[in-house]
């Protein structure tokens, strides 16, 4: 019988190379710091490859990879890994989401603490050659109030800490409710709140669309004078140019950093001047105790999938037998994008997410509604959660948050062969999506059916602008003439009427991108109510 072969390509702690070489059927080698030509070589008849953050996983590197099977992340971010690509050519991408919580969340504390006291400064200080105390005067943790971007796996590891210290946690989490949130000891209150009452802020949130350059220039505007701001989650959610500019000009006393949007930065950084920043080299997992920890689960589960076919952490798989996956897969996509857009248009409702129901109607019931809701609830919490979240552990996360997911089968779906809802409600609100699959000229393809109460067909990918308005004449062309006038195309408008109530629901597919300008512009369209930016 031919062994199992696999690959470490980063290094990882000696103990993983145990777990592989502890059984006979498989053959590890480790071969690090290979070239991308010498990677594709190194990879052929391999059938796992064990990594961390320095191997780049492309579809490049995939393609030549002919006999393949799971990919293992010995960390949380699978940045380096090109999931979509591995997918396609039938690859797991596992990750290990909880062996570096306690590690990364005591470098946040660290920086926190360093910052307050102007540890590394006055350490250099020092070493010049003098004593200045009074420039290094620092500011006490006891009694004063911590922003908490994110209450994930590390953000309450943090919140948790920091309560210890005696201090006052405010957080910021939009699917976490106000309940759930106290009994963390934490309250809870809207992204403008923390902004505006944190005399520190601590940032543990995913890097997305949504969160990129979340903490800029207006975020400062809005934040208290002699703010502290430490960033130990992923470069790029806090704007670098805007933060020097915030610090120059007094209303940010000082930033500690571990991520940035390029890493290594580059010498000639704006940041590097400023005798207000600390930073570190992306060291929030560097513990021995964390890369132990990561190595040995990435071995474990890399050793069960390949002796056992059990899939953990799994990325990219859904839970399904495998002679169904290619019949559900349209049905996955489909709720998958309508637990997204679900998401977007609830982000603006206060008070977190306290329920989620998934509706299978139809042919699919019978085979994957399970999977279905998992896939929905995984869409519906990626971009809010500090850890990648998947179709395996969407439930899971949730159930931490105090979301309750109710999954309804039922027989048969009216007006089609099969359709999935998703229902979000929270004390602020709710917001009901239902789709269905269409067979098109092209294929199958996901369609939005309809949106709380409006019914409509609308194309359920790319940029959607979604507007609730008056049901009078004009509104329509005066939308369009505004996304015209600023070079938006226009691909698709679909309507939905309440004609009782004298309301519409337009929903815009959109070429172009539609910024925070635009939007508010929309917004101010005489008769609109209401109107979301979605991404799909």
């Amino acid at each position: 019988m031919s062994k199992f072969k696999v690959l470490i390509a980063d290094a990882l702690s000696p103990r993983a190379l145990e777990v592989f070489r502890a059984h006979p059927e498989i053959e590890a080698t480790v071969a690090t710091g290979l070239k991308p030509d010498e990677l594709k070589r190194a990879l052929v008849g391999v059938q796992a490859l064990a990594v961390r953050s320095a191997t780049q996983v492309t579809a490049d590197v995939l393609a030549a990879a002919d006999g393949l099977r799971v990919v293992g992340r010995a960390g949380i971010g699978v940045d380096n890994i090109d999931v979509a690509a591995a997918s396609r050519r039938g690859v797991i991408v596992m990750n290990t989401p909880s062996g570096n919580a306690v590690t990364t969340a005591e470098h946040a504390l660290c920086l926190l603490l360093s910052l307050a006291r102007h540890i590394p400064q006055a350490t250099a200080s020092m070493k010049a050659g003098k004593w200045d105390k009074k420039r290094f005067e620092g500011v006490e943790l006891a009694d004063k109030t911590l922003g908490v971007l994110g209450l994930g796996n590390i953000g309450r590891i943090v919140a948790d800490r920091a309560l210890g210290l005696k201090m006052r946690v405010l957080a910021h989490d939009p699917v976490l409710t106000a309940d759930a949130a106290a009994k963390l000891g934490v309250e809870l209150a809207p992204l403008d709140e923390v902004f505006r009452r944190a005399d520190f802020i601590t940032i543990h949130i995913p890097l997305t669309a949504e969160t990129r350059g979340l903490v800029g220039a207006e975020a400062f505007k809005k934040m208290k004078t002699g703010v502290l701001l430490v960033n130990a989650a992923r470069g790029g959610i806090v704007d670098e140019v805007a933060l020097a500019a915030a610090i120059q000009s007094g209303k940010v006393a000082g930033a500690a950093l571990d991520v940035f949007t390029e890493e290594p930065p580059p010498k000639d950084h704006p940041l590097w001047t400023l005798d207000q920043v600390i930073a570190t080299p992306h060291l929030g997992a560097s513990t021995e105790e964390a890369q132990e920890k990561v190595a040995l689960e990435v071995a474990e589960q890399i050793v069960a999938y390949l002796l056992r076919g059990e899939v953990k952490n799994a990325i990219n798989l859904p839970s399904l037998p495998r002679d169904l996956q290619a019949q559900m897969a349209p049905y996955l996509d489909l709720a998958g994008r309508l637990g997204a857009l679900a998401s977007q248009l609830f982000a603006g409702t206060s008070g977190g997410i306290g329920t989620v129901e998934i509706e299978v109607a139809g042919d699919v019931a019978e085979k994957g509604t399970t999977a279905i809701a998992s896939a929905a609830v995984a869409a519906l919490l990626r971009p809010h959660v500090d850890v990648p979240v998947n179709e395996v552990n969407a439930k899971l996360l949730a159930g931490e948050r105090q979301i309750r997911i109710s999954e309804i089968k039922r027989p048969a779906s009216a007006n089609f062969t099969s359709s999935v809802s998703v229902t979000v409600s929270g004390p602020g609100g709710m917001r009901f999506v239902r789709g269905t699959v269409f067979q098109t000229g092209e294929g199958l393809e996901p369609r939005i059916v309809q949106i709380d109460r409006f019914l409509l067909e609308a194309v359920a990918s790319g940029r959607i602008l979604v507007l609730v308005n008056d049901d009078r004449p004009g509104v329509i062309g005066a939308v369009g003439t505004l996304l015209g006038g600023r070079g938006i195309n226009v691909s698709r408008l679909q309507v939905g009427l309440d004609r009782p109530r004298a309301e519409a629901l337009q929903v815009w597919n959109v070429d172009g991108e539609v910024d925070a300008t635009t939007l508010e512009a929309v917004r101010a369209v005489p008769h609109v109510r209401a109107a979301t930016l979605v991404t799909l």
